[in-house]
């Protein structure tokens, strides 16, 4: 069981992650242990300060599609994952495995 800390997700999307991913511990940023993972939505965060704020902790991010300017500023900032919303949803699960130890 992976924790995985959610950064700007909304509550109907973090209802969603729940069901998407049984068996791990989603967190918010008020919450004290060190996460596994890092989750954003790239429209409500600055990458930078969560990449600055997690270096040693994957984080997989997410966007509407047409937000290519936050895409672009989640890659740059060094996310290890970056992705429309749509793919994400269909892909979180491979993905998580991936990027956790």
């Amino acid at each position: 069981m992976a924790t995985i800390l959610l950064c700007g997700v909304d509550l109907f999307f973090r209802g969603k992650l729940e069901a998407l991913l049984p068996g791990h511990r989603l967190v918010t940023v008020d919450h004290t242990d060190d996460p596994d993972l890092v989750i954003c939505d790239i429209s409500r965060i600055e990458p930078e300060e969560v990449a600055d704020t997690y270096p040693d902790v994957p984080i997989l991010g997410y966007t509407n599609h047409t937000d290519t300017s936050g895409l672009r500023a989640a890659h740059a900032a060094g996310f290890d994952q970056v992705l429309a919303k749509s793919a994400f949803v269909e892909r979180v699960q491979e993905i998580i495995v991936e990027l956790l130890p």
